[in-house]
């Protein structure tokens, strides 16, 4: 390209047709390996859990993939003592089948080159650091079925420490910056109240409100001593485009808890859901939308230009839209929405396959967790951007 010549305009992407059946789509799903993330605060109890899931007796080979920095963690040490009492550095393989590693480089492909040195798994949980971001890590590993991956991101599970997490949502950064407790807990698909023993029960109700109050749509346990069932765990499906069940789920759970908690919001992170009953004529406008809140950092205004605003983050990104009027789809009866998932800057659109009678035909559901979401000021902007009757639309 000669420096006199323009820069193309991009067209907006298009939404890929499936041509698998749902019986197929699960068939690919098994022969690829499903990937947890595990995060925390410092002292959460994530090595609690992890080892807790690798001595317990289950049917499962469960390789966990330690993304800690120094010689060894915690876990290492307590499992190794469990064995033999000496430190490993590649692999360790427990009683149970399970396995256990360290590594410094947490990459698609550093993993899947250790799955090739100890075969296949059932299952990878991913421990993070207690002062990582969980967005870029789950980014790596959301990935296109296109890339021919033999591992796909599952969830993301936080554990907070009962008796001292408000402390660590309500610190401040000197850099403006989101805090890493709630960028946690702002991104995770099921959280973990740990340590409940340490505080009251009214406090514990206080708590989980709090927590609500950031991520409305994640599933919340309460335990001691890190011990949950482990379908809380694995195969939860959290980043499955295909899964128009799930997501209507956690949509309905904003939906209850905004009826049943007049919460005032404490914390700068929160969960808004835009509601609408409007079919839409193409998708070009709503991912317009969607990419100037993720990629610009501001909300579309059809009467000026953009105006970046630093503060607002959108973190994660839900969503069910039925199919617009000019969308090719295959006719399956299953695809009566579209679904809508991303992490931070990262989405996907993918025709969803329902298996429930909990969706209405005409819903749609647009479900945003981050900073300085101004919810009167997003509504606005998204009938106006849309173009759509003020009537048919309202916030959740």
């Amino acid at each position: 390209m000669s420096d006199t010549e323009d820069i193309p305009e991009l067209i907006p992407a298009q939404v890929q047709q499936t041509q698998f059946t749902v019986d197929e789509e699960k068939e690919v799903d098994k022969r690829k390996i499903p990937v947890t993330i595990v995060t925390g605060f410092l002292g959460s109890g994530k090595t609690t859990l992890l080892n807790y899931i690798l001595t317990e007796k289950h049917e499962k080979k469960i390789a966990v993939i330690l993304n800690e920095f120094g010689e060894s963690s915690d876990i290492e040490k307590s499992l190794s003592i469990n064995q033999d009492g000496s430190l490993f550095e590649e692999w360790l393989e427990l009683r149970n089948g399970c396995l256990c590693c360290t590594v410094k480089d947490n990459g698609v492909l550093a993993i899947e080159n250790l799955m090739k040195k100890s075969g296949k798994f059932d299952y990878i949980l991913l421990e993070t650091s207690g002062l990582a971001d969980p967005g870029p890590i789950a980014s790596m590993f959301w990935l296109d079925d296109g890339l021919g991956s033999d591992i796909y991101l599952d969830g993301i599970i936080t554990l907070v420490d009962a008796k001292h997490i408000r402390e660590y949502l309500g610190e401040e950064k000197q850099d403006t910056s989101i805090n890493e407790a709630l960028k946690q807990i702002a991104i995770s698909d099921r959280i973990v109240i740990n340590k409940t023993d340490l505080v009251s029960a009214t406090e514990l109700d206080q708590l989980e409100e709090d927590l609500l109050s950031v991520n409305a749509v994640a599933e919340i346990i309460r335990t001691e001593r890190s011990k949950i069932p482990l379908d809380f765990v694995l195969n939860i499906g959290a980043y499955d485009v295909k899964n128009v069940d799930s997501i209507a789920r956690q949509t309905q759970k904003i939906d209850e808890h905004g009826k049943s908690h007049a919460h005032q919001l404490s914390h700068e992170v929160q969960t808004i859901c835009i509601q609408f009953n409007t079919q839409l004529d193409s998708l070009e406008k709503l991912e317009t939308w969607i990419q100037t809140l993720l990629w610009e950092h501001a909300v579309p205004d059809v009467n000026t230009e953009v105006q970046q605003d630093s503060q607002l983050t959108v973190l994660r990104l839900k969503g069910l839209v039925q199919i617009p009027k000019n969308y090719h789809s295959n006719n399956n009866n299953n695809n009566k929405h579209l679904v809508i998932q991303g992490v931070q800057e990262l989405y996907d659109i993918q025709p969803g396959y329902r298996q429930e009678d909990n969706v209405p035909a005409s819903e749609n559901k647009i479900v945003l967790i981050g900073r300085n979401l101004q919810s009167d000021k997003l509504l606005y902007s998204f009938i106006q951007w849309l173009e759509l009757d003020s009537s048919s639309v309202h916030l959740l």
